[in-house]
């Protein structure tokens, strides 16, 4: 029997993690190359992050956004996956990765207005490498899949990024797509945010595999497990990722173990399947504090940093929430002639109902 052109892993994997929950540095091998500005600008991005969630559930609560899926615990995965890449780079979200559209360069009102349900919210800037996040769990693996091979077909080094939960991972079209990566070594990178939960359902329910990670190899290619509550880690195995992908070697599973602190939705409750015990062994690893110890112990960032970005986020969410609410409203006319070029006769007729 010919020998397989990868290693398979029949133990479970250790997670790459550069920082201790002190913030000390305890792989200093593999940190990565980044200035202090840059370290600065990763923490302002997650206290900014952290603080428009807060005020998100909020305005949730008050009626004044439609759906909303909380972030707070997964910023390390979300900011430090995002910052990795290049602006041209793309991504196709799921429905809790807002944050890496934003940072990526869709304007927050536009993000508020698809929570409301609005058309525009959905109107991505010509300029802007993003998908609207997909509703419909694990399908944006297939939309990322597609376009890392018109970027591999047409020769260009760049790279598409998808991510999705541990629940995601259970669906055909995660394998489908990873498959086909494999196959053609595509420049895909398959993020899976692992919180321990797809909704109220455990990750030992999930799968009988030892990990997320475990499962690239079926499709050929590079698994990697990272802890996700560290963000130089994600930083790092992201970038990694897209060298990778832009240099030919085909596409990358990672495997981000990251904790959501605020429920799966405003609908959820998670007294239902955590325990306080579990919450508050993962509140230690609270990203934003490891990350801020290790800034701090730099010198580069301080608790009044911190108060500033807090402010600063608040004030821009107002703005926005106020940009979104100003929004002329939606017709069915509108809407309609937002879906084709030149609108279909039978569809010209339909609009004539609404005038």
């Amino acid at each position: 029997m010919s020998k397989l052109p990868y290693e398979v892993q029949t133990e479970a994997v250790t997670p790459l993690s550069i920082l201790s929950t002190e913030g000390e540095v305890v792989n200093p091998d593999l940190m990565p190359d980044l200035s202090d500005e840059q370290l600065k600008e990763i923490m302002y991005r997650m206290v900014f992050t952290r603080t428009w969630d807060e005020r998100a559930v909020n305005l949730g609560r008050q009626g004044r956004l439609g759906f909303y899926a909380p972030v707070s615990g997964q910023e390390a995965s979300m900011v430090g996956s995002e910052y990795a890449l290049n602006k041209d780079d793309f991504i196709c979200p799921g429905y809790r990765d807002m944050p890496q559209l934003v940072w990526h360069g869709l304007p927050l009102y536009q993000a508020f207005l698809y929570s409301r349900g609005h058309q525009h919210g959905g109107q991505i800037p010509e300029d802007v490498n993003v998908l609207m996040p997909q509703i419909i769990i694990g399908a944006q693996v297939l939309h990322a899949t597609g376009i890392g091979m018109a970027y591999k077909k047409r020769g260009e080094k760049k790279v598409v990024i998808t991510y999705t939960g541990e629940g995601g991972s259970s669906e055909g079209d995660f394998y489908e797509g990873m498959n086909f990566a494999g196959v053609y070594k595509l420049p895909v990178i398959y993020a899976v945010q692992n919180n321990g939960y797809a909704i109220t359902t455990p990750f030992a329910k999930q799968t009988a595999a030892l990990s997320v990670a475990h499962k690239a190899v079926a499709a050929g290619i590079k698994g990697v497990q990272v802890d996700g509550m560290d963000v130089l880690a994600v930083y790092k195995a992201v970038a990694d990722a897209a060298e990778r992908g832009r240099n030919g070697e085909g596409a990358t599973l990672i495997e981000i173990l990251t904790y959501r602190f605020r429920p799966h939705s405003m609908a959820d409750d998670t007294t239902k399947y955590r325990t306080k015990e579990e919450e508050q062994e993962w509140s230690l690893k609270d990203p934003l504090i490891r990350f801020g110890k290790f800034l701090e112990k730099k010198g580069l960032w301080s608790d009044e940093e911190t108060a500033r970005v807090k402010e600063e986020a608040k004030a821009t969410v107002n703005e926005h929430i106020k940009k979104a609410e100003a929004t002329e409203k939606m017709t069915v006319s509108g809407l309609i002639d937002s879906m084709f070029e030149t609108t279909p006769q039978h569809l010209e007729e339909q609009k004539a109902d609404f005038v």
